[in-house]
């Protein structure tokens, strides 16, 4: 997994970088073909914003948060882009393998 973080009116720490790579392992036990990462962090006023494009095999999912704590932010982005990506598992999964479902002729 190819990580690219760029951040726009904030420096990105170490601690802040080691934290969002802490967090998005947790992507990567779920899904393993993610192929890349890309995450923008940004100060607007009291905000602190965080977006991520996730590029995996066959599709691009996309998440934004925006709390008051960028540690917050961040926790929230992952649970986002979590969810999202075993969705897309499932349902790559189900299409493979069909619905499960018989059809039964009707008389």
């Amino acid at each position: 997994m190819n990580l690219h973080m760029t951040g726009h009116h904030l420096e990105i720490t170490p601690a802040l970088r080691d934290y969002a790579i802490s967090k998005l392992t947790r992507i990567n036990r779920h899904f393993d073909h993610v192929i890349d990462v890309n995450m923008i962090m940004s100060v607007e006023k009291l905000n602190q914003r965080v977006e991520a494009n996730v590029h995996l095999s066959g599709k691009d999912i996309f998440a934004e948060c925006i709390d008051s704590d960028m540690y917050a932010a961040i926790d929230l982005l992952v649970d986002k882009l979590d969810r999202q990506i075993i969705k897309h598992k499932e349902k790559a999964h189900l299409g493979k393998h069909g619905s499960g479902l018989k059809h039964i002729p009707q008389q």
